[in-house]
């Protein structure tokens, strides 16, 4: 292709510290086993708002500018040479990792550990590689997912982070007749509590620190009873926190009347108070899953944890979770799970959607969760 006839596009570009700016980019036409998605909705996430507020997402700090955005869906525009699952006009999923396809945790279908990967609008590859928020984007076709016929851009583009949530729950072998608690109820924890319902549990009950996200998750039917945990002064001293922890959370389980805990407790927060309270909040023998990403180094009763055989499982992003996360979101048994998309804001307008996300309210007062990006 000449340079003439080289189109351009719109993208959202992070170049900094609270420095986004909407450039126009060359649209390049796929590459062999590629296919150009036209982008129609995108769903902002915590990870997303760490590198907008400070440049970084933990280690991972930006080296060259970076489109950021990974919940997204879209339609194919046209395909590379070599691929023949995919055809223009097909509404897809866009799963943003791509796995080298190579290593033993590829082979094993564990390539959400793989080495190589690498993901979009995340920093932790050099070169990085750009997100969803951008008119277009050519992505390798076999980690593109075509939807079921009724499933909605904006609930596709919720694959991603309920993908997160299918991969935690099948490492916690989240049943049927289960009782559960999870800790924290912005989107993440939202989701957790309608896959754990969606999942026969016999229950699903919620904690946080703000009682509008504990309002929201009972009035739609996400918890059945809440529990709102009181700010206090930091603790002094690590046995203080050990202390205090275990007190706040027996007031919970005394308040859900639920003394001996819940079979499996969902952290959704990453804060070490949380999981530490998990840990007391799980049931002899019941199971503690690790969904939030916060503090890097956390100080964990572990022989309460040891003398009840009570499990504490790692999880990272996800692999194998798509067809099974648009199947489920297409299905319906994810009751009123649309009302988690608050708020809609058009691909010119990200940064505003972004000081949304970072105050959590909107200039009415009203609650923001999940804020969706279409073009």
């Amino acid at each position: 292709m000449s340079p003439a006839q080289v189109y351009t596009q719109r993208a959202v570009v992070l170049h900094g510290q609270r420095d986004l700016r909407l450039e126009n980019r060359p649209n390049w036409p796929p590459q062999y086993a590629h296919a150009q998605v036209a982008v129609k909705a995108t769903g902002l996430c915590g990870s997303d708002l760490h590198y907008y507020l400070e440049g970084c997402n933990g280690d991972f700090a930006i080296q060259a500018p970076l489109v950021l955005g990974h919940e997204s869906a879209g339609v194919v525009v046209s395909v590379g040479p070599g691929v023949n699952n995919l055809f223009p006009g097909q509404r897809v999923a866009i799963e943003a990792g791509v796995m080298c396809q190579q290593c033993d945790y590829c082979d094993s279908g564990r390539y959400n550990l793989c080495k190589g990967m690498r993901f979009a609008s995340s920093a932790k590859s050099f070169p990085h590689l750009d997100g969803t928020l951008q008119d277009r984007m050519n992505h390798p076709a076999h980690v593109l997912h075509p939807l079921p016929e009724h499933c909605s851009f904006e609930l596709a583009a919720l694959a991603e982070p309920l993908s997160v949530l299918i991969h935690a729950s099948r490492r916690a072998g989240l049943g049927d007749g289960q009782r559960i608690l999870v800790f924290g109820v912005g989107a993440i924890g939202i989701l957790a509590c309608a896959l754990a319902k969606s999942y026969g549990a016999s229950r699903v009950v919620a904690i946080d620190i703000n009682q509008q996200r504990l309002d929201f998750a009972k009035a739609n039917g996400f918890a059945s009873q809440t529990f709102c945990l009181p700010i206090v002064d930091q603790a002094k001293t690590s046995e203080e926190q050990l202390r205090r922890a275990r007190e706040d959370v027996s007031k919970a389980l005394t308040e859900f009347g639920t003394p001996d805990g819940f079979d499996i407790v969902f952290d959704c927060t990453g804060a070490e108070s949380c999981i530490q309270m998990s840990i007391h909040a799980a049931i002899t023998g019941g199971k503690v899953m690790l969904v939030g990403m916060g503090s890097k180094n956390v100080m964990l009763p572990l022989s309460a944890a040891a003398l009840r055989e009570v499990d504490i499982i790692g999880s990272f992003r996800y692999a194998n979770t798509y067809p099974a996360a648009l199947s489920l979101l297409a299905s319906g048994k994810l009751t009123n799970i649309e009302r988690l998309i608050t708020h809609r804001i058009g691909l010119q307008d990200t940064v505003r959607a972004f000081e949304l996300l970072a105050r959590g309210k909107d200039e009415d007062g009203n609650m923001v969760l999940k804020v969706m990006i279409s073009p």
